[in-house]
């Protein structure tokens, strides 16, 4: 695969991925790591020199060229020390920030398939928690690679030594390694169940936000809360036991390495006491199997790291590897065409603005979703059609670019209003104007302390609830697509306001298809063409005064709109 394209066919290839992307700074971190760690082995050796060496009446030159050795190795493991931090670091903020890249790129190509194949709160837990664990694991690249290094490196020293300290030390270090292999075994279980309960408590949380409004009003929110308390307590519960094997885990890691340290001592002071290794070897002996704390601890965590990293990876690929909802492979008609719906009867002429009004405004938006190739209504049993051609048989991203559902309650992101109205283009500030004035929305750039520079909060929350509708109307006609079908945009503004955005929204869209739903007199009189829709489906068409004169159902529905405004 390529190296900017996520290997997602298994958790493992995953983090290798990662690895690969930034080859060179990893290779950076391993030489780093591996001097430093090797240099860690130096001070021992010095050291037992200046003993052995130096202490020796008149042999002051000696001791002090040791010594000042010593020093210097000291200064510069403490500059690998650093270097080899800033360069890990830097290691796992890339890997995170790829996997950030990877996640949102995959989600934008979800598009409103991501809703049906994985939840909000599985998103959220993938961007903050298995980010994360991703990151770290990719230190076993620096320091990973030094500890093997400097754990043979110690091994051969300690055969200029003792033989038999070197057996003892190359056999006891995997010895120690290995016993922490079971509990790391226990914990790639335990995370995994942990993981997946956190993903679902994450989604739990989401709805619950989201619908707070609606179960208050339903008196549901106890019932909720209630829930989502339960589940916390046994995600609490299932923390306790990853809890549990970690500082197990985390125990070994110092306690074992400890142990050893005291037996390989006690081995190497009883060979000095009987002769056999110096004083000064016996203190290099100590200072070297002091050193192999940190490979052995480095052995310990990053295998601790590498079981984490694999589960989150795990939830990564399983994200990656959700397909988007099949899409045609035909361009589209090539020029301006009609849109067709066999559900309900309507046909959108080209090149006009068409109204649906229904009792129910749920039927005339399912009439929209159809239209825009929307949601569950993708590849309806019976499908929209766009000159003839099934919505469903024309690539998905053709359909984007030239076919634009604005809905009355579609997420306004944060930013200044500048960019919340421009989109993803640059459109420049006339532009911006032009749509501004189309959607009646210039008071809201007057009203804001610095205009188009003004920040907007997320969904426009320090905007109101009109405010918002013109601001995102006027992001959909600055895109000026093709074919625009608006659901309910002037139903949160007052009558003077929607008689202006009626109007100016026929002059902005002239020539250009459009469609609106509404039940407003002020917008449907403005249309050229009005469907009434009962049940879903076409009951009659014409002028907005040809219904009212000739269909009693649509009058009175249209009257209460009067009354209304």
């Amino acid at each position: 695969m390529e190296a900017g394209k996520p290997d997602f066919r298994s958790a493992g290839r995953y983090l290798w991925w990662l690895v690969r992307t930034q080859r060179g700074r990893c290779a950076a971190g391993a030489v780093l790591g591996t001097t430093w760690m090797v240099g860690l082995t130096l001070p021992p050796y010095l050291l037992s020199r200046a003993i052995d060496d130096g202490l020796t009446p008149g042999r002051r030159p000696a001791l002090a060229g040791w010594a000042a050795a010593l020093l210097g190795v000291g200064v510069v493991n403490a500059w690998l020390g650093i270097m080899r931090h800033r360069t890990m670091t830097r290691v796992r903020m890339h890997a995170a920030f790829r996997t950030v890249e990877a996640v949102v790129v995959h989600a934008t190509r979800l598009g409103a398939a991501l809703s049906r194949k994985v939840t909000a709160g599985e998103v959220v837990t993938i961007g903050f928690a298995d980010v994360t664990v991703i990151a770290q694991t990719l230190t076993i690249t620096g320091p990973g690679v030094g500890a093997v290094l400097a754990y043979i490196v110690v091994a051969v020293l300690l055969l200029t030594v003792s033989p038999l300290l070197a057996v003892v030390v190359l056999a006891g270090v995997p010895l120690l390694v290995l016993l922490a292999g079971p509990l790391l075994g226990r914990l790639g279980k335990v995370e995994t169940t942990y993981r997946t309960r956190q993903g679902a408590l994450a989604a739990r949380f989401v709805d619950i936000a989201g619908g707070l409004r609606v179960l208050n009003g339903l008196g549901g929110k106890d019932v909720y809360a209630e829930r989502y308390r339960r589940g916390s307590q046994e995600l609490r519960a299932e923390g306790y036991r990853v809890g549990a094997v970690t500082s197990w885990i985390q125990a070994l890691g110092v306690g074992l390495p400890t142990l050893f340290i005291g037996a390989v001592t006690w081995l190497a002071a009883r060979m000095a006491v009987q002769g056999d290794i110096t004083v000064g070897e016996l203190v290099a002996v100590y200072g070297y199997t002091a050193v192999l704390v940190v490979p052995v601890s480095f052995f310990i965590e990053g295998g601790y790291d590498l079981s984490r990293g694999l589960v989150a990876a795990r939830r990564v690929v399983q994200f990656l590897s959700l397909t988007p909802a099949a899409s045609g492979h035909a361009d589209g008609p090539s020029t301006a065409a009609p849109l067709c719906d066999p559900e309900s009867g309507v046909e959108i002429a080209s090149g006009k603005l068409t109204a649906l009004v229904s009792a129910r405004p749920a039927e005339s938006a399912a009439v929209v979703d159809r239209l825009g190739r929307l949601g569950r209504f993708a590849f309806a049993e019976r499908a929209a059609t766009w000159g003839g051609i099934r919505l469903d048989e024309i690539d998905l991203t053709r359909v984007r670019e030239r076919i634009l559902v604005a809905d009355h309650e579609a997420d306004l992101f944060a930013g200044t209003l500048r960019d919340v109205v421009s989109g993803k283009g640059d459109p420049g500030d006339e532009a911006i104007d032009r749509a501004l004035y189309a959607a009646v929305a210039q008071d809201i750039v007057r009203g804001l302390p610095d205009g188009l520079d003004s920040p907007i909060d997320p969904q426009g929350r320090n905007l109101s609830g009109g405010q918002r509708q013109r601001v995102r109307l006027a992001r959909a006609l600055l895109a000026d697509p093709e074919t625009l079908l608006a659901v309910e945009p002037t139903s949160a503004v007052d009558a003077h306001t929607e008689a202006a955005v009626a109007g100016r929204l026929r002059a902005a869209r002239s020539g250009r298809t459009t469609v609106v739903t509404s039940t407003s007199p002020l917008v449907l009189d403005q249309a050229d063409t009005v469907y009434y829709l009962v049940d879903g489906t076409v009951a009659a068409t014409g002028s907005h005064r040809d219904l009212l004169a000739g269909h009693p159902g649509y009058r009175l529905l249209v009257s209460r709109g009067m009354a209304a405004s």
